[in-house]
This record gives structure tokens, sequence and C-alpha cells, in this order.
């Protein structure tokens, strides 16, 4: 840059993270990551579901029906796209090459811009249709849908948003995000607060109040997102001529793109399966299920902007050609992710009970969600490893062999497994449960064999073998 940086935040925005410090960069990238996913992960979905708490059982698991199967759906997909737009942007940078990153993240935008028009489309003509596919049970239909329709309607913000993080992320920004992110969650909070209980002269509107106080934050976040990058104000700056189509870097993104897409799909296929399998043991141990789901992803929202962190970090250091430091990171990012996982998996186990009951007080949905909590705590060990391995690889731009791992473990450990032991055997739904642990472990131990073949530090062009 043209001026040194005169304050600790621009020290940290500017910061050259292919030389220098190994924990330093891992800290300098990784600490706005975390407090973005505290304030969009955390603080956010605690009020959030403090708030629904006080709609009632049937209108609270609708919403997180909803917000962890096809709300989900869209955002690991957005992810997806991330995924590999950061992996680009990171090997640019890393070389220095920053006209190249500029142009992918134009790019990104249009990409961006599309899918929101398709995702707004299938919300406003299919939402009845798409809630069937999650399997919940009619009692949550007259809430869940009409809260679809309005998430899938107003898709944009969180389209945006999150491409706004991956454009930054790769350039090694993470402090702009964070205060995107602020903006974003305080708007959110107000606005459910307003919309939910009709506070300050607003109508009462319950669940809707929640899809449109979630939406005014996202959008607050994409319009402050787009004016950062659009007048220059970060590391990457879009120009007009950025938005042009380029039909190579175009085709780049989407290589690199739709392997982590096709794998956080089949996550969501996963919790779909899930979820059926858990309205054969009644309404009760579904709901149950459903805050278990959204109280154990409060850990890796926390713990996978460290994994990020090391995406980045791997990308520039490859970028620069500087492979040992590559491998550095990921032995750096495990002793401290694992630090955060393994912490946090303990408390889990001693605190289940008392967690699950802020959320509910029937003692039948206490009990099963602090049972499935059990075995969430005990996965939360292996993931310390997987997150690290995962976002490595794909910051290497190693996307193929990462998704069939998680998919071939999917579709022929974790769905049958679950099916058999909860269906054919005495386990019942500790059969499901019992099959999501040992998918976790199964995961990990294929993750990390990737990841000590090396082959991940040859791949000279993103995206290709």
């Amino acid at each position: 840059m043209s001026q040194p940086p005169d304050s600790r935040f621009a020290r940290w925005r500017e910061r050259d993270h292919t030389r220098g410090n190994l924990l330093g960069s891992l800290l300098v990238l990784a600490l706005p990551l975390m407090g973005s996913s505290l304030l969009g992960g955390v603080v956010f979905q605690v009020v959030d579901l403090v708030f629904l708490s006080r709609l009632g059982d049937a209108p609270m698991a609708s919403v997180i029906i909803v917000n962890q199967t096809l709300r989900q759906l869209l955002f690991l997909m957005l992810m997806g796209a991330s995924f590999g737009s950061q992996a680009l942007i990171a090997r640019a940078i890393g070389r220095g090459d920053v006209e190249q990153a500029e142009n992918v993240a134009g790019q990104l935008v249009l990409l961006g811009a599309g899918f929101a028009l398709v995702v707004a489309l299938a919300g406003l003509f299919f939402a009845d249709e798409l809630f069937t596919l999650t399997g919940g049970e009619e009692v949550f239909r007259a809430t869940g849908v009409p809260y679809l329709r309005l998430v899938y309607l107003l898709a944009i913000g969180i389209i945006g948003v999150q491409l706004f993080n991956a454009i930054l992320s790769g350039a090694g920004d993470t402090a702009t995000p964070f205060l995107v992110m602020l903006l974003q969650t305080t708007v959110a909070i107000a606005g459910e607060w307003i919309l939910i209980f009709g506070n300050l002269g607003a109508p009462a509107l319950g669940v809707r109040g929640v899809a449109l106080g979630v939406a005014a934050g996202q959008l607050a976040g994409l319009v402050a997102g787009m004016r950062v990058l659009f007048r220059g104000n970060a590391r990457i700056h879009l120009r007009l001529r950025h938005l042009r189509p380029d039909a190579a870097v175009l085709k780049q993104i989407l290589r690199l793109s739709w392997p982590p897409a096709v794998q956080m799909g089949t996550q969501v296929l996963v919790t779909f399966s899930y979820l059926r399998l858990t309205a054969r043991f009644g309404t009760d141990v579904q709901t149950a299920y459903a805050i278990g789901l959204r109280i154990s992803i409060l850990v890796p929202m926390v713990a996978f902007p460290l994994a990020s962190a090391c995406a980045t970090l791997v990308g520039q250091a490859l970028g620069a050609g500087n492979v040992p430091r590559a491998w550095r990171t990921i032995r750096v990012g495990i002793l401290v992710l694992g630090s955060v996982m393994w912490s946090t998996a303990i408390a889990i186990f001693f605190l289940r009970e008392t967690i699950v009951s802020w959320l509910s007080d029937d003692p039948r949905v206490i009990e099963v969600g602090a049972e499935y909590l059990l075995f969430a705590a005990a996965s939360f060990f292996f993931w310390a490893f997987y997150f690290v391995f995962l976002r490595s690889l794909q910051g290497a731009g190693d996307m193929l062999v990462p998704m069939l791992i998680s998919v071939g473990t999917a579709l022929c450990v974790s769905l049958p497994l679950a099916w058999w032991l909860a269906l054919e055997t005495d386990l019942g739904r500790l059969g499901i449960w019992t099959a999501f642990l040992t998918t976790s472990v199964l995961t990990t131990v294929a993750m990390g064999a990737r990841v000590a073949s090396g082959r991940w530090t040859r791949r000279a062009i993103p995206g290709t073998d």
C-alpha cells in the first residue's frame, strides 16, 4: 500500500501473511473471524433462540427445521462458492497479482446476483413443496412455510454478505468483515425484537418477524460490504471493469466451487434424513433433535473461523511458493483449534441438560436433547482435526478429493447405518446418534490421510489436478 498502516486495525488489515510469525498471522486472521462468528453465530443465535422460545415449541421447532435444512442448504452452497473463490484470491494475493484477485471478486459478485434471483423465485413459487422435503411434521407447516418463503425471497442479503467475507478473507483482511458483521448483528437483533413482538408500534409478526428481522440485518451488511469494495477501502477494490463477465474466471470459480457445494449439500441431505428418522419416534424426539442441532452448531461457528484462517494462510503460502509454511500452518492450526474444541466439548458434556432446559421446559425434550448433545460433544474431539484438514486442503485448491471423502462417508456409512441401527436394532434413536459419531470419526481419519499424502502441495493451478 502507498502509506504505512497507522492503527492496529490497519496493521491487521494490511499484514503480509506470506512471511513473518505464523501464529501471529493465524491469530490476526482468526480473531476477527471468531469475533464475527461470536456475533453472528453465538450472540445472535442465542438471542434468536430466546426470542423463538417465547413463541412456543411448535413455532420454534418449525424455524429451526427450516434453518437447519433448507436455509442451511442455501448457506452451505454459498460456502462452496466462497471456498473456491477464497482459494483463487489467496493464491493471487500470495503471488502478488492483485488485479487478478479483484477480477475473481468481480465475477463472484455476478454469480451471487444470479444465484439470489434463482433462490428468490424458488421461495416465491415452491415454498410449500420445499418445506415438505424437510420431513417436518404437519404441526410445523403453518409457521414453517411462510418463514421459508420470506427467507428465500430475501436471500440476497445472506448471499452478498457471505461472498463479501470470502473475498476479503482470501485477500487476508478479516478485520473489515468483522465490522460489517457487527452492523449486521445489531440490526438483525433489533429488527427481530421489533417485528416478532410488535415493539415500538410495529405489528407483532411472530415467525414472519424472525425472517424479516434477520433479512434487515443481512441487507444492511450487504450495503456496507459493497460500499467497502467499490470505494476502495479494503485490500480488494472493485471497479466496473471487474463486473464484465470473464468466461475463463467464471469457469475456474465454478470448477472450484461445485465440489464443496455438493459436499455441503450432502451434509444437509444427512440432516434431512435424520429429521425424518427422528419423526419415527415422535414429535418430542424431533423437537429435541432440532434444538440439539441448533445448540451443537454453535461450536463450529466459533471453531470454523480458525480453520478458515488456515485456508487463507495455506493458499497464500502456496501462491508464494512456500510449501513448508503451508505444512506448519496445519500443525499450528490443530493445536489452536483443538484447545477451543476440546474445552468446549467438556463444558457441553457436563452442562448438556442445563443448556437444553434453557430452550424447553418439556422433560422429555430435555432428556432426549441432552442425550444427543452427549454424542455431539464426543464428535467435537474429531472435528478439531477435521476442520483444519478440510479447510487447509480447500485453501490449497484441493476440492475434489475432500468432497469424495465426505459424500462417500455420508452416503455409504452415515445414512444406511443410521437407518439400520434406528429401525432394525433395539437402539432406536440412539442408533441415529451412534451413526453420526461413527461418521465423524471415519471422515476425520480419511481427511487426515489425504493431508498426509502431500499431494495438495503440488497443485500448481487451483482447481486442476
